[in-house]
């Protein structure tokens, strides 16, 4: 049951990011069995339909995200079903995070994105790359090259502004 709430903390104050992330999990349990699919074949239907059509909101249930997520305004927001998120992250709206498409008309991999990473409102995220932890993504980003862990990115395309202070580093 834990596991439907995950998200729930990191979410206070946000009803529609922990209905949404709540119907996310869900679907991602039943995802996990065949038998359930079947079962639950309407709830799955209902899902992409409010959480998709309704909200706007692109979470397919086959996404791996750590635990933690949290949705700032999850309007016009698409995740790409291939791609990693890890735990704490926080993603705003008008984000798209997936692939693109090569010169010879297949597709790349998707990105991988680590522990604790704040990405801005209107950031792009594409191709085969990398965040670290501990990244800070700025508003309006176009990210098409791995970032670094501890580092904060801006621009188009984005640029490494700043490396971050840790407490190892101070």
């Amino acid at each position: 049951m834990s596991y439907l709430f995950q998200d729930w903390q990191s979410n206070r104050k946000n009803f529609k990011g922990q209905l949404v992330l709540f119907m996310f999990r869900l679907a991602s349990l039943i995802n996990r069995s065949m038998i359930a699919k079947v079962i639950f074949i309407l709830y799955l239907l209902f899902y992409r339909y409010l959480v998709e059509w309704i909200w706007g909101i692109e979470i397919p249930r086959k996404t791996k995200i750590g635990k933690g997520l949290s949705l700032f305004h999850g309007q016009a927001l698409v995740i790409n079903q291939g791609v990693v998120i890890g735990d704490n992250c926080t993603l705003r709206n008008s984000t798209t995070i997936g692939h693109k498409k090569l010169a010879d008309g297949t597709f790349s991999r998707c990105p991988r994105i680590g522990n604790n990473v704040d990405i801005g409102a209107n950031v792009v995220i594409i191709g085969d790359i990398e965040i670290g932890d501990n990244v800070v993504i700025g508003a309006g980003a176009v990210v098409t090259k791995s970032i670094p862990a501890n580092s904060v990115a801006v621009g188009n395309p984005a640029r490494i502004l700043d490396k971050k202070e840790t407490a190892a580093n101070a």
